[in-house]
């Protein structure tokens, strides 16, 4: 975890640390609750976030959400409540109903879409989002507009032509695109030694001539620092930034899956001594800007925000049949 002084260097005080830290218990315990309502047979796909909060929530952290847009992809729960998202969108996106901002109940859960909080809508196959979010950057420089893209997938995702064609695009015109890749070393049940040679993504950046930065999720002022840094960069014209995080899944792919297959308890554990929240909690201790008391309230208040939104999106009602053919054709 990065100390005092890469704190005071980042510009950041109490207040963001405080606010990075409940997105991150917020976007924890919120997942946890989706599981326990898909074994309960309320919700018929959980995808997780967790492992990747610090990841997440130190990216965008460093993004300015009244201007910088965010094209997310299936796991950033995280990301997109730090835009804005409030729990109550995100149970009403999971259960399929027909208040949710994401699609009015008609897309999978975790295929966030917010315009008024700046959430490109994204859709099912993987890495069309890294195209996406170029295209927008590219309306950005038309338009000389003083804001960047950021956007997100995992390292599996970067396999998919989508991912080159995007960043040779973005490189050629110099966009304001940061891309960030949430490597949680695997694509479903397929390590990344099975996915790539290399070791780091973020070697491929050379190939396209843009800095190619690894940091450690566990570190979420380190991933803030890069993040900042490459939004810096891209305000300047210089072009786009590739991120590698270096991150954890704790979860199976998917509700789907069973990790159990491909990935031993021991290893499992070994990734969970290096959560980002404990440790980012500790750090907070050691700094002398968090106590027991304080810890103690904000569990409280995720628990009873989480609450509603369960309760809420339960009591919410689920499209009316009759919009079935609405946006999908045209007469």
């Amino acid at each position: 975890m990065a100390g005092s002084d890469a704190l005071y260097g980042l510009g950041l005080d109490t207040t963001k640390i405080e606010t990075m830290y409940y997105y991150m218990v917020l976007s924890r315990a919120l997942d946890e609750r989706m599981w326990i309502l898909n074994r309960q047979g309320k919700s018929a796909f959980v995808i997780s976030c967790q492992g990747q909060e610090g990841a997440q929530v130190g990216v965008a952290s460093a993004l300015d959400p009244t201007v910088d847009w965010v094209a997310p992809y299936y796991r950033d729960l995280g990301v997109v409540l730090y835009f804005g998202m409030t729990p109550r969108e995100i149970m009403l996106g999971q259960m399929a109903k027909a208040e949710d901002p994401s699609s009015g109940g008609r897309q999978m859960p975790a295929h966030y879409g917010h315009k008024k909080r700046h959430v490109l809508t994204g859709s099912s196959p993987v890495a069309t989002q890294v195209a996406h979010a170029a295209g927008m950057a590219l309306a950005f420089k038309i338009r000389s507009e003083a804001a960047v893209v950021m956007t997100s997938l995992g390292e599996g995702s970067t396999n998919q032509g989508e991912f080159h064609e995007a960043l040779n695009f973005a490189a050629v015109h110099r966009l304001p695109l940061i891309v960030v890749v949430e490597n949680n070393g695997f694509a479903i049940s397929v390590p990344q030694s099975k996915e790539m040679v290399v070791a780091d993504v973020a070697a491929k950046a050379s190939g396209y001539g843009m800095p190619g930065i690894v940091v450690r999720g566990s570190d979420p002022l380190g991933v803030h620092q890069a993040t900042s840094e490459a939004r810096n960069r891209a305000l300047k014209g210089e072009g786009p930034t590739l991120i590698e995080i270096k991150t954890y899944r704790y979860t199976p792919h998917s509700s789907d899956d069973d990790d159990r297959s491909y990935k031993t308890r021991e290893q499992l554990q070994a990734e969970k001594d290096d959560d980002a929240i404990v440790l980012f909690r500790q750090w907070m201790l050691d700094q002398k800007m968090w106590d027991d008391e304080r810890e103690k309230a904000l569990n409280q208040r995720v628990r009873n925000e989480v609450d509603d939104a369960t309760d809420y999106a339960e009591a919410a009602p689920y499209p009316d049949p009759a919009t079935l053919w609405e946006h999908v054709y045209h007469s």
